[in-house]
């Protein structure tokens, strides 16, 4: 487990991450959200003990990363934003040495280099220098080193930045692979990446939780939750037809397409039945016509909205 209590960083007079309390269990991938400038890295790197908190706690595993830094670190894979290496060596000779670094020796060196080669498929790239790989690569190569020595947390930060879409299907799987016996905790920009691999997502904004929950519930608190979307084939006033329709809060036509609109519940309740029903009655114009879920975008602006 991941515990922590209270987690403050500062530098001079700025602080990166403020009062942050949460924890983290095995099983879990919980998404890191938050703006430019919100302190997710900065939270990534004292958890991993690269930055020294100013104030409050990380225990991983029940290792306080201050006082038993080397206990708390050989539990950690961290994947640092940017994917640092050796850029002169080859990709083989790179994760020979990181083997080497985690401590196996002899055949044990080769066997754990073979099998995270074969878990980020790197057979390609083995004998290139790492400076001429793409960056799609070396975010692959990052993640190889990462989890070397099977660590029992993983820290991803951003993992699919620079991937293609083939690449990123393929890094998402592996991490929910890995998960299964893991805590992985992903920084990302990237909201469809909550919705793929996370069980849970933790916003932040100015270094403050913002808000918390699985996808689902965060989703629940989009003003689009239980919305139901409908595209017309000719002009109709669903408006004057929804007035006063219990659990309809407005309709909202679309700008750029005068022919579809948004109709939304009130209180987030469901509202698709009524709507389907009263279209069957009135005999709406209708060519698409489906319920939204609710927008995890929509709930990150709403909580985030302020930030620089």
């Amino acid at each position: 487990m991941i515990e922590i209590n209270h987690l403050t960083k500062k530098f001079d007079q700025f602080t990166a991450v403020d009062d942050l309390s949460f924890t983290v269990s095995e099983g879990e991938v919980l998404g890191f959200l938050g703006p430019n400038g919100a302190g997710k890295s900065t939270t990534m790197k004292v958890i991993t003990g690269f930055l020294a908190p100013t104030s409050g706690s990380v225990k991983i595993d029940g290792y306080d990363i201050t006082t038993s830094p080397i206990e708390a670190k050989s539990l950690i894979g961290y994947l640092p934003e940017g994917a640092p290496s050796y850029g002169d060596m080859t990709t083989l000779d790179f994760l020979r040495f990181i083997a080497e670094v985690r401590g196996y020796r002899g055949d044990d060196i080769q066997k754990r280099v073979d099998h995270v080669v074969r878990e980020v498929d790197l057979a390609a790239v083995l004998h290139q220098t790492i400076d001429t790989l793409s960056k799609g690569f070396k975010r692959r190569v990052g993640l190889a080193q990462a989890i070397m020595h099977d660590p029992k947390v993983l820290i991803l930060d951003e993992p699919t930045d620079g991937l293609d879409p083939n690449q990123k299907h393929h890094v998402r799987a592996l991490i929910r692979n890995l998960a299964r016996d893991k805590i992985v905790v992903i920084s990302t920009h990237i909201l469809e990446e909550v919705n793929a691999v996370c069980t849970r997502a933790i916003i932040i904004n100015r270094g403050r939780i913002v808000a918390d929950g699985t996808p689902a519930e965060l989703e629940a608190r989009s003003r689009l939750h239980q919305a139901v979307s409908i595209r017309l084939t000719t002009a109709y006033d669903l408006a004057a037809d929804l007035r006063n329709v219990p659990n309809i809060d407005h309709v909202e036509q679309d700008k750029a397409d005068r022919l579809r609109y948004t109709i939304l519940a009130s209180g987030g309740k469901p509202i698709f039945q009524t709507v389907s029903e009263l279209a069957q009655v009135k005999e709406w114009p209708v060519s698409e016509f489906h319920v939204n879920k609710g927008q995890l975008e929509d709930v990150f602006r709403s909580v985030t909205q302020g930030a620089n």
